[in-house]
């Protein structure tokens, strides 16, 4: 595999934002000769001329190739696969297309994977721009967008954080190959469309971590993340909290993989009937906080953290009732799967 790094970024009708991306691309200072790189758009079932505005964004002597890719599978997992697919690179970086990266991007991925070999995937810091005024409460919940520091220094982030935010994540090519090579599937395919799913890059992280590769954050990288205003609003917070709750059964089922349970241990096969004491605890739950439900379906209640609480467990209850008949299938492919076989001995 050629040593460099490959720009990989997913959209899906992204006229409106792209050009600014590409643009922020285009200023990267790394040079070919010392670290070879390429972009790679994946042009994820667009329908508005997402890969034609692509191509002609690009200028005549670019700094490096681009390629335009269709993905006709909508689905943020199913875009990022085909990056993987066709990343000719040893480092595959995701952008997203509401990213604009530091000109240093390309040097800085390149040289925290040079000197972490044991470090499959990395993320680092993302500063907001906003397209209007913020509303007030957005500093308290700016993680949620994926905005802020992933640590306060960089360094090893496996067993603190565990997870590192999908926009600029940066991966080792080596780290997804050695996935393919058992069969790895993701359950979780992310954003399809407008439909606010996620947790896809929680499960990505884990499945490496599963593997035996470790995460890292870097300080030193930067991008500044464009926000627009129509996801300045509560109702979108609140929809995107939904959708956290909406993938938190299979991440609970791979942090029970990254314990090193055996798939017929006692204690898995508990896990794999428990859907039915989940709903209950989750519906347990949601009485609990009844007055706070009720204001839910009463008042907006902009502002308050316990409105988020009550949209994350209405999240995870759903998912219990869409996973009902699958929960033991997924249960066995992530606590099934051959991790060891990928070098983490805990799990043999």
């Amino acid at each position: 595999m050629c040593k460099g790094v490959s720009i990989v970024v997913c959209c899906h009708n992204s006229t409106s934002v792209l050009s600014r991306t590409l643009a922020y691309i285009q200023e990267q200072t790394a040079q070919q000769k010392q670290t070879p790189w390429e972009v790679i758009v994946i042009d994820n079932a667009s329908t508005d001329g997402t890969a034609k505005l692509a191509e002609t964004l690009w200028p005549e002597n670019p700094p490096a190739p681009l390629t335009i890719v269709s993905e006709p599978r909508l689905g943020l997992s199913f875009a990022r696969q085909r990056g993987f697919d066709e990343a000719r690179y040893s480092v595959v970086s995701f952008v997203d297309d509401d990213n604009w990266v530091a000109p240093d991007w390309v040097e800085k991925v390149s040289k925290a994977m040079v000197d972490h070999p044991e470090v499959g995937a990395c993320g680092g810091d993302s500063e907001p721009v906003f397209e209007s005024a913020p509303p007030w409460w957005f500093d308290l919940f700016k993680t949620s967008y994926a905005i802020g520091r992933q640590g306060k220094i960089s360094s090893d982030v496996s067993d603190t954080r565990g997870y590192l935010w999908g926009a600029g994540l940066t991966f080792r090519k080596d780290a997804w190959r050695s996935l393919c090579e058992i069969g790895y599937q993701p359950l979780l395919v992310g954003r399809k469309g407008s439909a606010l799913s996620s947790g896809e890059d929680s499960e990505l992280c884990f499945a490496i971590m599963c593997s035996g590769w470790r995460l890292r954050y870097e300080s030193d990288l930067r991008l500044k993340h464009f926000i627009p205003e129509n996801r300045l609003n509560w109702k979108y917070l609140r929809k995107l909290h939904r959708g956290f709750g909406s993938s938190q059964l299979i991440l609970d089922i791979y942090k029970h993989a990254l314990n090193g349970r055996d798939p017929e241990s006692r204690q898995s096969k508990w896990i794999r009937q428990k859907w039915l004491r989940k709903a209950i605890y989750l519906a347990l739950e949601l009485y609990r906080r009844r007055k706070d439900f009720i204001r839910t379906l009463a008042v907006s209640s902009e502002g308050d953290p316990e409105i988020l609480v009550i949209e994350f467990l209405l999240g995870q209850l759903l998912d219990v009732f869409r996973l009902r008949g699958n929960y033991d299938k997924a249960h066995q492919q992530i606590l099934g799967r051959s991790w060891s076989a990928c070098g983490n001995n805990n799990l043999a």
